[in-house]
């Protein structure tokens, strides 16, 4: 797995002993579940045209993945938002 530096750091100071597990409050863990429950709630609708040829494509590449095509058309444009896939423009 690959890390970024904020990773990293928590991880040496965590093997080297500066740095201690400790097990969350109450409290604490109402937050944690809040934020992540958040995090995951899709809340927004769009309608959206696409070229029949690409709708047919993505419900083919949808199905070999085992899901729903609206799924995968959220799940790329979730990645692409993150930075995690890119534009080939320019080439």
């Amino acid at each position: 797995m690959k890390y970024d530096k904020e990773e990293k750091n928590i991880i040496d100071a965590y093997e080297s002993g500066k740095m201690k597990l400790s097990t969350p409050s109450r409290k604490e863990l109402e937050k944690i579940k809040a934020i992540a429950k958040s995090t995951f709630k899709k809340d927004k609708k769009i309608s959206l045209r696409l070229y029949e040829h690409d709708y047919i494509g993505i419900q083919k590449k949808a199905l070999e993945m085992g899901i729903p095509y609206q799924t995968l058309i959220s799940g790329i444009i979730h990645r692409y938002v993150e930075g995690d896939l890119i534009s080939r423009t320019g080439n």
